[in-house]
C-alpha cells in the first residue's frame, strides 16, 4: 500500500509539473541558431534532434544530421547539463530545453559574440551511429566573428597553426593559435594609432583561435598538448585540426581575453617550430652587458608574520612563499646568469630590503661558477626609493671595475629609481644605466586620467612613462657630468613596446636602438597572444659605433608557466605527490627573457 501511494504522488508530481511547463516548440539546430550573433529564439523552450559530435565534462555538442544548406545560420549548438554526460558521440538525440545566450565575460567584444546553447534539458537518445562529417572551413575567416555561422560545429582547419600563446596550458588546457606565424604586438611595429597598427590589431583578431582541451576542470592531469620534449614551445606548429568550434574566455579569468575556441575531436600532432637555445649566442666583443628582469626575487618568504619592502608590510611580499619554491627559483635564475656570461648585469624586480637579496645570487653565483666571480655594486647614493621591488647590478671584478658609488635618480616621478654606474673597462670608462619604468596595470582609478587607457593600444599609465623617459633623459645628462664619461648604455624593462611614446621619446632624442639594429622583430615578452620587446637597451651616438651584437636570449617567454618554481595550480591538488614538470634548468626562470649586449671596446 505504501509503494502504491508513493507511485501516485510521484505521479500527481509529474503531472503538475507538465501541466506547468511552458509548451516546447519543435525547431531544426539552424533555426535556432539563426543568422545573427543571438538567438531568434533566445528564451525560449524548444525540442530538437541532432547527432552528438563532441562531450564535454558539463555538456556536449551536437549537430543537425542534413542541414538547412544556409552558409549563415549553423548546423550545430552546445547542450550545457552542469554534469558528465552519458551521451557518446554518434548518438542521434532529442532535446528539450531553454535557449540561452551565455556570456563569459562583462566585455564589450564578449557582448557581441554570445555562445547560443540549451540549458535546463531533458536527453533522450534515439539510436546510434556515425560522428556528423566535419565541414571543412578556410582558416583565417575573411573578417572577424566569421566563425559565429560554425559555432557548434564540427570543423576541419586545413593548413599551418603557430603556437602563440601557452600561458594557459598547465591550468586550463588552453593554447592560442594562429594563422600565419606568429602574432606580434602591434605597437612593437607601428606607431600608436596609426593605420598601420590598427590593421596588425585587426589581422591578428583574425588570425588567431584558442585550442580548449574540452574541459572546464582546472589543472588538467595529464597537461594536454605535450609536444616535443614534453612542452609546447611558442613558435611550435600543428597541420590542420579537427574540432568544434565555440567562443569563450581564453583562460578561465573574470576580465579574460574571450576568443572563438576549437575542441578538439582528435590529439593534435605538434611539431617543433622553435627550438630551445640551450645556450646564448656566443660574445662577439670584448664585453658583455646584460638585463634581465627576475620576476619578483625575494628571499623573505611570502607569508603569515612576514615584513618585505620598506614599509616592512606583507603587503609587499612577493615571490616564494616557502623555502622550496625559493630554492626552485633560485637555482633557475642563477643557471640562467651563469649561462649569459655577462660581465655587468642588470637585475630588476628584486626584493627592496637592503641588498640582501642580491648577495644571496651572488653568492650563489660565485659558489657555481667560483669565489669572486661576480659582486654587487654597492646601495646607490640617492636611495632605492619605496617600492616594495628595485633594480640591481652585478658586475665581474675581473672585467669590470666601478668607479666611485652607484647612483639613484630618486625624483617622484620614477615608481622605482634609475640606477647607474660608472665603469672602467680595458681603460674605457662608462656609464651604466638601470631602469624600470611603471607598469601597465592598476589603471587610475581617476575619471578622464591622462593615465587611464586611452584605447589606443598603450595601455594605463602612459603619460608617466612618457614622464619617465623625459626624466631619464635629463639623468642621462647629469650622469655624463658626473662621470666625465659620454658613453652611456640604458638597459631595462620599460614597460613599452618598441614604437609606444616612451621610447620614441628616448629614440628621438640621441638614443639609438640597440635590439632593433640587430633583430627587425625582437621580443622578450608574450601577452595575450602577441609577443614584443619590453626589455630595452639603448645607447647613446658616441657608444653605438662599439656595439656589435644584441638581442634576448628566449628561455622565457616562449615557455610555459607550468615549468616555472610555483607548487600551486600543479596536477592533482596534493602539491607532495604532483606530478612536476620543474626542472633545475634555466628555462621559465622568469617571465621576462633577458637581454644582452656585446661591445668592442679596442
Amino acid at each position: 500500500m505504501k509503494n502504491v501511494l508513493l507511485f501516485l504522488v510521484a505521479f500527481l508530481c509529474l503531472a503538475l509539473a507538465a501541466e506547468a511547463a511552458e509548451p516546447s516548440v519543435v525547431v531544426s539546430i539552424p533555426q535556432i541558431q539563426g543568422r545573427g550573433a543571438r538567438s531568434p529564439l533566445e528564451g525560449q523552450s524548444v525540442t530538437t534532434t541532432g547527432v552528438v559530435s563532441l562531450v564535454t565534462n558539463l555538456g556536449f555538442f551536437m549537430q543537425d544530421e542534413t542541414g538547412d544548406g544556409d552558409e549563415s545560420t549553423s548546423d550545430g549548438i552546445y547542450v550545457h547539463q552542469g554534469l558528465m554526460p552519458w551521451v557518446t558521440p554518434g548518438d542521434r538525440v532529442r532535446v528539450q530545453g531553454g535557449v540561452n545566450e551565455y556570456v563569459p565575460e562583462s566585455s564589450a567584444l564578449a557582448r557581441a559574440n554570445p555562445h547560443t546553447e540549451l540549458t535546463r534539458v531533458q536527453v533522450d537518445i534515439l539510436s546510434s551511429g556515425p560522428s556528423p562529417v566535419p565541414k571543412r572551413i578556410m582558416f583565417p575567416p575573411a573578417a572577424e566573428g566569421d566563425l559565429e555561422r560554425v559555432e557548434g560545429m564540427l570543423v576541419e582547419l586545413p593548413g599551418l597553426l603557430t603556437v602563440t600563446q601557452n600561458y594557459f596550458l598547465g591550468r586550463y588546457g588552453q593554447l592560442t593559435l594562429a594563422a600565419g606565424g606568429r602574432l606580434m604586438r602591434p605597437l612593437s611595429q607601428f606607431v600608436a594609432g596609426s593605420a598601420e597598427a590598427r590593421a596588425l590589431a585587426a589581422e591578428n583578431a583574425r588570425r588567431r583561435i584558442v585550442l580548449d582541451d574540452g574541459s572546464s576542470r582546472q589543472n588538467p592531469d595529464p597537461t594536454p598538448y605535450p609536444g616535443s620534449g614534453g612542452q609546447v614551445r611558442v613558435g611550435d606548429r600543428v597541420q590542420s585540426l579537427l574540432g568544434v568550434i565555440d567562443y569563450g574566455l581564453s583562460g578561465n579569468e573574470g576580465a579574460g581575453l574571450t576568443e572563438y575556441r576549437l575542441h578538439p575531436l582528435t590529439p593534435p600532432l605538434f611539431t617543433r617550430g622553435n627550438p630551445r637555445p640551450e645556450l646564448p649566442p656566443a660574445p662577439k666583443g670584448d664585453l658583455r652587458i646584460a638585463s634581465f628582469n627576475l620576476q619578483n626575487y625575494f628571499i623573505t618568504l611570502d607569508r603569515s608574520g612576514a615584513d618585505c619592502g620598506p614599509g616592512a608590510s606583507r603587503n609587499d611580499c612577493r615571490g616564494a612563499d616557502s623555502a622550496m619554491e625559493l630554492q626552485r627559483q633560485r637555482t633557475k635564475i642563477i643557471h640562467a646568469l651563469a649561462a649569459l656570461s655577462a660581465d655587468v648585469v642588470g637585475l630588476l624586480e628584486v626584493e627592496n630590503r637592503g641588498n640582501e637579496a642580491v648577495q644571496d645570487l651572488v653568492a650563489g653565483l660565485n659558489d657555481r661558477l667560483g669565489a669572486g666571480t661576480y659582486a654587487s655594486v654597492s646601495l646607490p647614493e640617492g636611495g632605492a626609493g619605496s617600492d616594495a621591488i628595485r633594480s640591481a647590478m652585478i658586475y665581474r671584478p675581473a672585467r669590470v671595475v666601478p668607479l666611485g658609488a652607484s647612483v639613484s635618480d630618486s625624483r617622484p616621478v620614477h615608481n622605482r629609481p634609475l640606477l647607474a654606474q660608472t665603469l672602467v673597462a680595458q681603460g674605457r670608462r662608462f656609464n651604466v644605466i638601470v631602469a624600470h619604468f611603471k607598469s601597465k596595470g592598476r589603471c587610475p582609478s581617476e575619471p578622464g586620467s591622462l593615465d587611464g587607457d586611452l584605447g589606443d593600444g598603450q595601455g594605463c599609465w602612459n603619460a608617466r612613462r612618457v614622464a619617465q623617459a623625459q626624466a631619464t633623459r635629463t639623468f642621462i645628462s647629469a650622469m655624463q657630468r658626473r662621470s666625465g664619461a659620454q658613453d652611456v648604455l640604458l638597459i631595462g624593462d620599460l614597460n613599452a613596446y618598441a614604437r609606444e611614446a616612451p621610447v620614441l621619446d628616448l629614440v628621438h632624442n640621441g638614443l639609438v636602438d640597440q635590439i632593433a639594429r640587430f633583430d627587425t622583430k625582437p621580443y622578450s615578452y608574450v601577452f595575450d597572444g602577441e609577443s614584443g620587446a619590453l626589455d630595452h637597451a639603448l645607447s647613446n651616438e658616441s657608444l653605438w659605433p662599439r656595439i656589435v651584437s644584441a638581442g634576448h636570449w628566449h628561455i622565457n617567454a616562449d615557455e610555459p608557466v607550468y615549468l616555472d618554481y610555483n607548487l600551486e595550480f600543479r596536477q592533482p591538488a596534493c602539491r607532495s605527490c604532483a606530478p612536476d614538470h620543474y626542472q633545475p634548468d634555466p628555462f621559465r626562470s622568469s617571465d621576462h627573457d633577458p637581454l644582452y649586449v656585446d661591445i668592442r671596446l679596442r
